[in-house]
């Protein structure tokens, strides 16, 4: 990906964003921009009209973080904005250190990390990387996204099933949220990681195949996306709304944790036992075939 095509873009759309009036200057007339005027912008930010306009142009690298977070607040950016402004100008640097980010080819999880996950027993338990690659999880998780495992193209991937599955709109019943989501969390991962070629494929592949994806891409938005709450519709067992807590992972950078748990007592909590039950009585059931087999 072109880090200066990402900074220009991401720049525009967010001063295109606000208005004089939010950040109290005079509209005047004659305004050619949806927004704020690249000297408007200059001047919240303390820095001349030239430097800013080379800044959106895509010349981020040197800047520093007084000036970005002088930015920042001319943009009025939220926490993940800023974050996104700051990965860009990182990843824009000569002297920048690649970031690790775990491939999903030729990668297992080490052997505790799979006791950790097969020890959460309530809920689906699972690791992923920032192209939303389920790289591990527990068995109520395999359960929980079965239409993704099943998916052709391998590894499972979330951000396939949301744009490229038809089953997907039933399993997300806010299918335009979760579609938000996604994108902003692919966008993000972008900023860190520009060039990372397997995100820079799962994108192609995306916009090649989804309008949907490729009208939201061009948006450029990005959120933290850490805890809250989801509500799926299992073709097993039906609607159930979920909490969910997404952890980095120290030993393991670029990757997340995230459990699903439901309010104890509730018709969710009972389903997902429902479906934990299925989904032992499948496992039963497949190694019974094999062993047949064998």
């Amino acid at each position: 990906m072109d880090n200066r095509a990402e900074v220009r873009e991401f720049l525009t759309s967010r001063r295109a964003q606000v208005t004089p009036k939010d950040v109290g200057l005079p509209a005047g007339t004659n305004r050619r921009v949806s927004g704020l005027r690249r000297s408007e912008v200059a001047t919240l930010a303390g820095v001349s009209v030239e430097y800013y306009t080379r800044l959106e142009r895509g010349g981020i690298s040197g800047a520093s973080p007084e000036v970005l977070d002088a930015i920042a607040r001319a943009l009025r950016l939220d926490d993940a904005e800023r974050a996104h402004l700051f990965d860009l100008a990182h990843a824009a640097s000569p002297v920048a250190r690649p970031p690790r980010r775990r491939s999903a080819k030729g990668w297992t999880p080490h052997e505790s990390l799979q006791w950790a996950l097969d020890a959460v027993i309530a809920g689906p338990a699972f690791v992923r990387n920032g192209r939303m690659d389920l790289l591990a999880a527990n068995q109520l998780a395999r359960a929980f996204y079965m239409e993704v495992y099943d998916m052709p193209v391998q590894p499972p991937n979330i951000a396939r099933h949301v744009f490229l599955d038809e089953r997907a709109s039933e399993f997300y019943p806010d299918w335009d949220a979760f579609a938000e989501v996604t994108i902003s969390i692919l966008r993000t991962e972008a900023g860190r990681d520009p060039h990372n070629k397997e995100l820079h494929d799962l994108i192609g592949e995306l916009c090649t195949r989804s309008e949907e994806f490729r009208r939201r891409w061009g948006a450029h938005n990005v959120r933290h996306h850490g805890a809250g709450f989801k509500t799926f519709r299992h073709p097993v067992v039906g609607e159930v709304t979920l909490a969910f807590e997404g952890l980095e992972m120290a030993a393991e950078p670029g990757l997340t944790l995230t459990i699903y748990t439901a309010e104890p007592g509730s018709a969710s909590e009972e389903r997902l036992r429902l479906l934990s039950s299925w989904s032992a009585d499948e496992c039963r059931t497949e190694t019974q075939e094999e062993q047949y087999r064998s």
